[in-house]
């Protein structure tokens, strides 16, 4: 007896409106034919909602895909009569123009913000938020072809331009080497007077550590646990589930574990974590072991390291304690990634450190190649361009 699969019941996949039978996709124009269906979907609704399962681990990530899915599904159904399994490269097309220029219908502060007939924006969409939303949807429309419920992708002939053409261009939102430093020693003028400083200074101290040295993401630092970290071959590291579920390694270097063992220690914890250790690898605020932080909470806190650090720096160096004030938890992402192509970290080892799908995402990190040719053009020019010549 083959029991039939269904998505879990979590209220993010619901996506709480019908769709007319001729609508559902059922015979949808771009359906597969004749293969062998992965998934048990007969309609688009129930393909979307299998795929968004997939992301069920993180909420954050689920909830982005599925305001794009229901952003999709009604204007194709509404504006085009077409179902999702019907639509073309063309209508693409169209759909970009329109996130560029919603009409005044579908971004009507009077429309509801649930049904059918729900408000789907604000207003226009920026470059980049258009660039993220096809991109979520070429995401969808690929998993549907590799589950045989699709036929094809219309996305996949979609050319690079704009935003996505110029991601080769160095990330500018990073620390550099003096700046970072700067942190580290403002957090050590932190009052700790009482307990309760004490403990926010520990727990602050440690967690911009955790996120620098490992790169971590927001969502994933506040998901860890003590038992995430492990050894292998006399070498410890830090097992990381990522977006979508994706599970990574990253090296934990010898003076990051050294900082676990003090902040462990301040807890009450052996220095050493222990492999069944169900305990947060940031812990609450209330310093409970088996409550983690929440991803808001992590960026609050580190909102907090860079406002105390910005205004440390504002009589001395009033554009780093501007560039402090702009600076959040993604920052010590981009620190990382930086502060290791500077040292000479083989790309590829960046690469799987930082968890990036294409080796080009990590190359926009090779900052100390764009100084030494900076160095090195400036140079020439003088040497050439003499005063008095």
């Amino acid at each position: 007896m083959t029991l039939p699969v269904t998505a879990p019941t979590v209220p993010e996949l619901d996506l709480s409106f019908g769709l007319p039978p001729a609508l559902d996709g059922r015979n949808g124009t771009n359906r597969a034919r004749g293969g062998h269906l992965q998934i048990a979907a007969d309609t688009d609704l129930e393909a979307v909602r299998l795929w968004l399962a997939e992301y069920v681990g993180s909420l954050h990530t689920l909830r982005s895909y599925r305001k794009e899915t229901v952003r999709l599904l009604l204007w194709a159904t509404q504006a085009l009569g077409k179902p999702l399994s019907s639509l073309t490269r063309e209508d693409f097309l169209l759909y970009e123009q329109f996130l560029a220029a919603p009409t005044g219908d579908w971004a009507d502060p009077a429309r509801p913000r649930r049904g059918g007939a729900r408000r789907l924006f604000d207003g226009p969409l920026s470059e980049q938020s258009r660039h993220q939303a096809l991109g979520i949807v070429s995401g969808l429309l690929s998993y549907l072809v590799s589950a045989g419920y699709l036929a094809g992708n219309p996305l996949a002939l979609r050319r690079r331009t704009g935003a996505a053409a110029r991601r080769t261009r160095r990330v500018e939102r990073y620390l550099d080497h003096v700046l970072w430093d700067h942190v580290l020693a403002s957090v050590e003028q932190w009052p700790r007077v009482t307990a309760r400083d004490q403990q926010h200074y520990e727990r602050s101290r440690w967690l911009i550590r955790l996120l620098y040295h490992t790169g971590l993401r927001v969502s994933e630092s506040a998901n860890a646990k003590m038992a995430d970290f492990y050894q292998r071959r006399g070498k410890w590291w830090l097992h990381v589930i990522g977006k979508g579920g994706t599970e990574g390694e990253v090296p934990v270097s010898a003076a990051l574990m050294a900082d676990l063992a003090r902040y462990r220690v301040f807890h009450g914890l052996a220095p050493t974590p222990l492999g069944n250790e169900a305990a947060a690898a940031v812990m609450s605020v209330a310093g409970d072991p088996h409550k983690h932080l929440t991803p808001a909470a992590v960026y609050l806190l580190v909102k907090e390291v860079f406002r105390r650090a910005a205004d440390a720096l504002a009589t001395s160096d009033p554009a780093g304690a501007a560039t402090l004030r702009r600076a959040s938890t993604h920052w010590l992402r981009h620190s990382a990634a930086s502060h290791q192509a500077d040292a000479g970290t083989d790309l590829r080892f960046i690469q799987k450190n930082m968890r990036h799908a294409s080796i080009q995402t990590t190359g926009i990190y090779l900052h100390a190649e764009d100084d030494r040719r900076h160095t090195e053009t400036v140079r020439e020019h003088v040497d050439i361009v003499r005063p008095g010549s």
